[in-house]
């Protein structure tokens, strides 16, 4: 296995690894976590409960976390984890979208 050393090295792998006119792999935002690992430590995360709720309340759920990181930015975490976080449940609000 290669070890890239730079991002110029890491787009050229993937970009060499992948077959035409297949798509990288993108990771569901479930398998993501930002500032800490207290969710994955948990038997059953809060997006597990979460996800268990009609379509209306999830998009609402996930519409809501991103927009609590993104008006806060700044203020309790550093903000660029603030904004990672917002963008996380942007990335968990589409996904449910396109479930629809």
């Amino acid at each position: 296995m290669i070890k890239p050393e730079t991002l110029k090295d890491v787009i050229e792998h993937t970009q060499n690894m992948m077959k035409p006119g297949e798509q990288p792999y993108i990771p569901p935002a479930r398998e993501e976590q930002f500032g800490g690992d207290h969710y994955k430590r948990m038997g059953i995360e809060p997006w597990d409960v979460v996800d268990t709720w009609p379509l209306e309340q999830r998009i609402g759920y996930y519409r809501g976390g991103a927009l609590k990181y993104i008006m806060r930015m700044g203020s309790k975490d550093q903000s660029r984890q603030e904004i990672e976080k917002g963008k996380h449940y942007m990335k968990k609000l589409l996904e449910v979208l396109n479930e629809s």
